[in-house]
């Protein structure tokens, strides 16, 4: 009986530490994977065409007018899911006139030029334009440009908190220098 005893005593030590061992693997994952500690760090200029596919599937400009990714961000994700992704992408054509008659049939989601936007969309450019200088992305038009009849805007999404925006979506298109300039971020 004592012989069983010992056994049993040291196969539960056993199982201790391995359950120990579990538990402190999983708790480094999720610290990482929620960046406690900083782990993760901002990825710049990394971003390559296929990476941003999505922003002109999106505005129903099409992916076949990629031509580089000139600029990217994106930054890690907090404990309570705040972020910063933004992109500045060359594109091979875009004119204001196609950019006003998007928008068909079944479309929810227009071009808006900047300086005739809609409120809900205005309401967005403060997180726009403070997301953009916290993060120090030099190449992001400017609240001034943002707001221009040279840009054109076309919202994907707008999270309001109350009356306070606070995530966005947005898709800006400057035809003049066939550049489209993507934000997406959440405080």
């Amino acid at each position: 009986m004592k012989r069983l005893l010992k056994v049993a005593k040291y196969l539960l030590l056993i199982w201790g530490g391995l359950t120990l061992a579990c538990v402190v693997v999983l708790a480094a994952l999720t610290a990482y994977r929620m960046n406690v500690g900083g782990f993760l760090r901002d990825k710049t200029d990394q971003a390559t065409a296929d990476d941003v596919r999505f922003v002109l599937n999106w505005c129903e400009l099409g992916v076949w007018r990629i031509e580089s990714v000139v600029h990217s961000h994106v930054s890690p994700r907090s404990l309570t899911g705040d972020y910063t992704d933004a992109y500045a992408i060359k594109i091979s054509q875009v004119t204001p006139e196609e950019l006003l008659l998007a928008g068909g049939t079944f479309s929810t989601h227009y071009w808006y030029r900047g300086d005739q936007l809609p409120k809900m969309i205005d309401d967005a450019i403060p997180l726009v334009v403070g997301s953009v200088k916290c993060d120090n992305l030099y190449w992001f038009p400017p609240e001034t440009e943002l707001r221009s009849s040279e840009i054109y805007v076309y919202p994907w999404t707008i999270g309001y908190h109350g009356i306070e925006v606070r995530s966005a979506e947005l898709i800006f298109t400057r035809p003049a220098d066939k550049m489209v300039f993507f934000f997406g971020g959440k405080i």
